[in-house]
């Protein structure tokens, strides 16, 4: 059965920057029979599509010449035991974070470092999205996605989904070309702690917490965030807006030299992750405002819209951003968000 069909469709209330723009078609999908009828369909032929979820990583520049499609499929269900893991697959409409705290009611822990990233379940996938010494990619057995060129659901593997730091072959070979509908999370058997990063470490110790529990680690991370990142319902924004980027050892030694105070994570292989907040305040950008846009006072590695900003004012503020860290540092900064 087709979807209703919204013309001139405003996305303001769809994108947690809460900037104004318009998509031509607009649609809610909680299927993958509705999808098909979407293609189906004679005049939304040859019409660019873009697929939406909480539109907490989505950057509008403007309006959309083309379909938008909201994918609202619901539930949630264990599948039982698998090895070492339980198995939950979760719809990909359902809200992340109520997710995580959803599970944790149920005794299902091992989420708990990712608490509180907006979004849907559905796009942390596509994102692997990662927090506090954790990553999607660890706690993920599979997905089904409707594929648009064979009009039919798959069943994809870690190994289909070729996941990177805060990427997938979603963003790459499958863009534009599989709509994720359900993902299916392995959360270990015999939990334990992930406590090693540095802010929630130091947070379990102002708490007194020795021996944290999953709660416990649920609890510090959501508070962490709070004081850090900006509600979007008060102040526009898409959470952490660049990638840290990651240098070889050598790269890292030379930065040291001229920048001592330089914030990095040795990562395997050698490679040390650089914090892009640090790099940006000392390019003398934290709390930056230009027109309506600006640069989060409390933390640098978020853009924010401060009241009526346009698409293409963040993005000029982004621009601005990679040009400066580029001409102090040499390291351009690649954004996090989908830009359309």
């Amino acid at each position: 059965m087709l979807p209703t069909l919204h013309e001139r469709f405003s996305l303001r209330g769809f994108n947690t920057f809460g900037v104004e723009a318009r998509a031509r078609y607009f649609c809610r999908v909680r299927a993958a029979s509705e999808l098909a009828a979407l293609a189906a369909e004679p005049k939304l032929a040859g019409l660019p599509r873009l697929v939406l979820g909480g539109g907490s990583n989505l950057l509008l520049s403007g309006d959309f010449d083309g379909l938008v499609i909201k994918v609202e499929v619901p539930g949630l269900r264990e599948l039982g035991e698998a090895g070492d893991a339980w198995h939950v697959e979760v719809g990909a409409g359902e809200n992340w974070h109520a997710t995580v705290e959803r599970l944790l009611a149920m005794g299902r822990p091992g989420l708990e470092n990712l608490a509180l990233i907006p979004g849907n379940c559905g796009a942390a996938p596509i994102q692997n999205i990662g927090a506090y010494g954790m990553e999607l990619a660890e706690r993920f057995d599979s997905l089904l996605a409707w594929d648009i060129e064979s009009q039919q659901v798959v069943r994809m593997s870690p190994g289909d989904c070729d996941f990177g730091y805060r990427d997938s072959v979603f963003k790459r070979q499958l863009a534009g070309r599989r709509v994720v509908l359900a993902i299916t999370l392995a959360l270990p058997r015999q939990w334990e702690t992930v406590a090693g990063y540095a802010d929630v470490a130091h947070e379990l110790k102002a708490r007194g917490v020795s021996q944290p529990s999953a709660r416990d680690i649920f609890d510090a991370v959501v508070s962490i965030r709070r004081r850090k990142l900006p509600d979007p319902s008060v102040i526009g924004n898409a959470g952490s807006f660049f990638k840290n980027p990651i240098v070889t050892r050598d790269e890292h030694r030379a930065l040291i030299a001229h920048h001592p105070s330089l914030v990095g994570y040795p990562l395997p292989g050698g490679r040390v992750k650089l914090a892009a907040a640090w790099l940006i305040d000392a390019a003398g950008l934290k709390g930056a405002t230009r027109g309506r846009a600006g640069v989060y006072e409390k933390q640098a590695l978020v853009l924010v819209n401060r009241g009526g900003a346009t698409g293409a004012e963040i993005l000029a503020l982004a621009r601005e951003v990679q040009e400066k860290v580029a001409d102090k540092f040499g390291l351009w900064l690649e954004p996090e968000p989908v830009i359309v």
